[in-house]
């Protein structure tokens, strides 16, 4: 959420949609370069594979599914990496955002 360009002021929300593919992913290489449901998370694409899932309407936290929610993820990673690499990864996160609205905010 921007509510402010000058000074520049933005929110980010702990919260949102996370797609995943519905294949393992692995290295690309020349093997497994049109294997896309490995390597794009576009649910066009991943929506006719096999193993695409669908989020079940009960499922309101998102935990379930080929689209899932950023605090799912956020919690998960903290499982596999622990809590300081999740935040790390957060404000790596925050200033992608933040670089991307400085590079269209007109000078």
């Amino acid at each position: 959420l921007i509510t402010s360009v000058s000074p520049l002021r933005i929110y980010l929300f702990r919260d949102g949609l996370v797609r995943l593919c519905t294949e393992d992913y692995t290295r690309p290489n020349s093997r497994n370069l049109g294997q896309v449901c490995m390597h794009l998370t576009n649910y066009a694409i991943n929506k006719f594979s096999e193993k695409f899932e669908v989020l079940e309407q009960c499922d309101v936290q998102g935990e379930s599914g080929s689209k899932r929610s950023i605090r799912w993820l956020l919690t998960w990673l903290r499982g596999q990496c622990g809590d300081s690499q999740v935040e790390k990864l957060w404000c790596k996160i925050g200033d992608i955002c933040v670089k991307t609205i400085i590079s269209i905010t007109p000078s």
